[in-house]
């Protein structure tokens, strides 16, 4: 394959190859991102996005020790036929922090359950939402402990008298293939994570500890890497061989000084000072009492000052006529 350079710059696949790179690593963050996690302190910030309804699948929500938080969040399944399950891995909170469940996209009217230090996670269980969306209103004071805080699983999933073309829980629900063998129990009996059908095949489709499309992508990247050097560098000795590999014509021509596209010129307005010079030392034989040469125009000085005239590009004083010299001075 040839390649086409367009001047210094990379050539022509260059933005192919980097295109291709963003798009494998696009591709490669999206398949890879199973399950999503979110922080409470990051949730509650006061920003438009914290107004609208997130759509998942499944996601962890981790809260340790936030103070002075009153913030609401809304969840929203991808499908009318689903709905939401939160299990928590972890509940301890402080006695004046309260974290309020509602069944609805808004936190209004009656809630569905109210945590507090006296629930447990032993204590609550799963919770399961009616409809398809389901909202958290979550109040904490300014005071509290590291150790103070919950770990709450959401998931979505449609019941067994729907059709289920994902993975099926061994309770008879389904949820996204996705939240399988992603070390999170969906499904809350843990069928999610021992099932030897779906685990196995991912964990064979390792290599070297990483992801199989994770692994494609760093070959890919490096490859991608490795070709742009070797054409800096072919292109970096192209150029340094073809400076000096001129032919030797070129080189003559180059080594030539300024004035050499004029040698006419220059070997006339020789001649024409050698011819002066031999008139001049003719001039003085048998007139020694009068100072000549160059010598002597020293000691007379510059002379009367020159008349405007016709300016001669060539030639001397002898080959002007005594009619010509005062119209024509060099």
């Amino acid at each position: 394959m040839a390649l086409v350079s367009r001047g210094p710059g990379p050539p022509v696949w260059a933005p192919l190859g980097i295109n291709l790179l963003l798009l494998l690593l696009v591709v490669g963050t999206v398949t890879s991102e199973k399950n999503k996690y979110y922080h409470m302190s990051s949730l509650c910030k006061n920003h438009f996005l914290a107004l609208l309804y997130r759509k998942i699948d499944g996601a962890v929500l981790q809260s340790q020790n936030e103070r002075n938080l009153d913030c609401v969040i809304t969840f929203q399944t991808h499908s009318i036929l689903q709905r939401f399950m939160l299990r928590f891995d972890l509940l301890q909170l402080d006695c004046n922090d309260h974290l309020f469940i509602y069944d609805g996209a808004h936190a209004v009217g009656s809630y569905k359950s109210d945590l507090s230090c006296r629930n447990t996670k032993q204590t609550v269980g799963a919770i399961y939402t009616r409809t398809n969306f389901v909202t958290l209103k979550y109040v904490t004071d300014g005071w509290g402990t590291e150790s103070n805080g919950f770990k709450l699983v959401i998931t979505a999933f449609k019941d067994k008298k729907h059709a289920c073309e994902d993975f099926r829980c061994d309770r008879e629900f389904c949820i996204h293939t996705d939240l399988v063998c992603d070390e999170v129990n969906h499904c809350g009996d843990g069928s999610d994570e021992l099932s030897s059908a779906v685990c196995t095949p991912n964990e064979l489709g390792t290599v070297f500890g990483m992801n199989s499309l994770v692994f494609v992508v760093v070959i890919v990247s490096s490859f991608l890497i490795l070709c742009a050097g070797a054409v800096a560098l072919a292109v970096c000795l192209c150029r340094r061989g073809g400076h000096h590999a001129r032919p030797p014509h070129l080189q003559s021509a180059q080594q030539q000084p300024p004035n050499a596209s004029f040698p006419y010129v220059r070997v006339q307005r020789r001649r024409d000072a050698d011819q002066l010079h031999r008139g001049e030392a003719a001039a003085c034989v048998g007139k020694l009492a009068s100072p000549c040469g160059a010598s002597a125009r020293v000691q007379r000085g510059p002379g009367p000052p020159l008349l405007p005239g016709k300016v001669r590009s060539s030639g001397s004083d002898s080959d002007i006529s005594s009619g010509q010299k005062d119209e024509w001075f060099v």
